[in-house]
Formats: C-alpha cells, structure tokens, sequence
C-alpha cells in the first residue's frame, strides 16, 4: 500500500517520459549475466540520497527479473548523471487582437508556469567483470521539477530506470 502513490506517479512521470537510446556490443551473450553489482567507485555527479534512491529501484528491479546481487559478480553497473536548469515549457498564453476589413493586428505573450527544472540526461553502463570492457549501455532524457519532494524524486527515478531496464537484454 505505502508504493501505491508511488506507482500513480510514476505513471504520471512516465507519460510525460524519458526517451532512451541504447548501445550494446553485438559479440556479447548476455544471457550468461545473472549477477550483479556496483561500479567500486561510482561518481554519479547526483547526491548521495539520489544514488541511493537509484541503487534500491535498480536492485528491486533487476532481482525482480532474477539477478542476484553478488560480491563476486559478472557485471558491474555504473550511472551518472549530467544535470542543467531552465524555465518550465508549460506557459499560459495571452492575446489580444483587433481589426477591420482586410487587417488584422494581434500581440500575444506567454507566461511561464510551473517553476524550473531540472533537465537530466542519465546514463547507466554494464560492465563485464571479467573483460572489464562495457557491454551495455542506455542514456536516457528526463525532467523533473526543481524543487521536487523526495517521493517524486523516487517516483521519477522509478520510471527512468524502468523505461532504462525495459531495453535490456537488447533484442537481436
């Protein structure tokens, strides 16, 4: 019950969405890789409550599909994150306009709504342990308001990694 209004806004968050595009080695087998973990040193540019709302989502998901987290993996994940601020694209527009015969004269504006935001690209990378070569990788694009409250940070995380995980395994 307490993910209910998490998965409501993640729902939300997913139609106004994230766009994700992938790159993966074509050599590699990846239904070999069945466990995981963590990049060792990770420097996601993010802080440390959102690299740890990225790492919970990530696990639950991944172990949902059947990937065990291990010390001994056969692939490591690493993200990070590039982040710029801007202006809403959401605006109230006004007008205003008059005319006669065959001239028409009209002024119009639009009035930004909705505060800033933060506009990130989001990139996540598996590597293979044992080659230490990256096999996978997505980037995804997203926004989110500036001034978000924790459960939407987690409910918009919630749905970037989704829209990330749903194109892996890449299909051949």
């Amino acid at each position: 019950m307490k993910f209910l209004p998490i998965l409501i806004l993640s729902i939300f968050l997913a139609s106004c969405g994230a766009t994700v595009a992938v790159d993966y080695d074509k050599q590699v087998d990846f239904s070999k890789y069945n466990s995981y973990n963590y990049f060792p040193t990770i420097d996601s540019g993010l802080n440390q409550l959102d690299d740890g709302r990225i790492m919970q989502i990530t696990d639950s998901l991944l172990q949902q599909r059947g990937f065990v987290k291990s010390e001994t993996p056969q692939f490591y994940i690493n993200f990070y994150a590039r982040e710029s601020i801007s202006n809403s694209r959401n605006t109230i527009g006004i007008g205003l306009g008059g005319g006669g015969g065959n001239v028409g004269v009209g002024v119009s504006g639009g009035i930004p709504i909705g505060g800033k935001v933060i506009n990130q690209q989001f990139s996540m990378d598996f590597i293979d342990v044992e080659k230490d070569n990256l096999v996978w990788q997505a980037v995804a694009d997203g926004e989110m308001k500036e001034k978000s409250t924790p459960k939407q940070k987690e409910g918009y995380y919630l749905s970037m990694i989704q829209k990330v995980l749903s194109k892996y395994p890449p299909k051949k």
